[in-house]
């Protein structure tokens, strides 16, 4: 049975991709209602997709994150509310930071060993409800890393909706703290999919081919073509969209990788994460 599709799908949809309404229909039509392959979709009719494909129904909250004395450890946490008022609410900001700093010093394993943690005698959760009860919205942590590393330096989005953790294999000092920063900034501003090349998710890797092809195809290239082409687009994609490949933005006469490189020899990031809210 085929999904029904609503005015309210298709104007979502609009608004993650920045694509006419009637060719949005069409593509969650095809889908059968799946965001995701309607976007794929789009994509291989040679849609020019908005690089912003996030939901603007998402939930309000805050990011907070910090890091430890040594420098090692990282943790981000992401603590939602209802609405932008509250999340702009300097005790609700304070709350999300305490929460990250008690669970870098336990390192819960997970968000719901993370609600059991306990600060000052009391259960996250129980405080959670104090909070709930108190401001009137719905408030609750949905997500939780922790990042180690010889160094990791944390980055938070001046409105506090990204946050960035950055693992790098150099011990902490001024210099690869600042490079640290530097690529925290890019990954909040560009969003990378993976560390290089070779971190990229296999699975992702085959959709790009595939959706190269089609664009291809679309074109009117020869089929011959097809597979060459693809893979150019898949370079062009690394390029684009793996941290160390990326133009530094601010020097685009270098990648990240030599902006790492020059700030000290050898300087590589070997992990990070990256989360915004929703």
């Amino acid at each position: 049975m085929s999904a029904t599709i609503t005015a309210q799908d298709v104007n979502k949809l609009r608004q993650m991709t920045g694509v006419g309404i009637m060719d949005c229909k069409k593509a969650l039509v095809e889908a059968d209602g799946d965001f995701e392959k309607a976007v794929d979709i789009l994509r291989k009719k040679g849609q020019k997709v908005s690089a912003s494909r996030a939901g603007r129904d998402a939930a309000e909250g805050v990011i907070a994150a910090t890091t430890s004395g040594d420098g090692k450890n990282g943790v981000v946490i992401e603590l939602n509310c209802e609405t932008d008022f509250v999340a702009k609410n300097e005790e609700f900001g304070e709350f999300a930071q305490k929460i990250a700093e008690v669970a870098l010093a336990q390192k819960p394993a997970d968000v719901e060993s993370l609600r059991e943690m306990e600060i000052d005698g009391r259960k996250v959760s129980d405080l959670i409800t104090d909070m709930i009860g108190k401001i009137g919205e719905k408030i609750d942590v949905s997500k939780y890393f922790l990042v180690s590393g010889e160094s990791v330096v944390a980055y938070i989005h001046g409105n506090k909706k990204i946050g960035v953790l950055v693992a790098m294999n150099k011990a902490i000092n001024p210099k690869v703290e600042e490079a640290g920063k530097d690529a925290a900034m890019q990954i909040a501003a560009l969003s990378p999919v993976a560390v290089d090349k070779d971190d990229v998710d296999i699975e992702l890797v085959k959709r790009e081919i595939e959706i190269g092809k089609e664009q291809a195809r679309v074109e009117g290239k020869p089929e011959e073509m097809l597979e060459k082409i693809a893979m150019g687009k898949l370079n062009k994609f690394y390029k684009e969209s793996t941290l160390l490949n990326q133009d530094f933005v601010k020097d685009g006469s270098i990648t990240v990788a030599k902006m790492l490189d020059n700030a000290e020899k050898g300087l590589t990031v070997t992990s990070f994460i990256r989360i915004n809210i929703g």
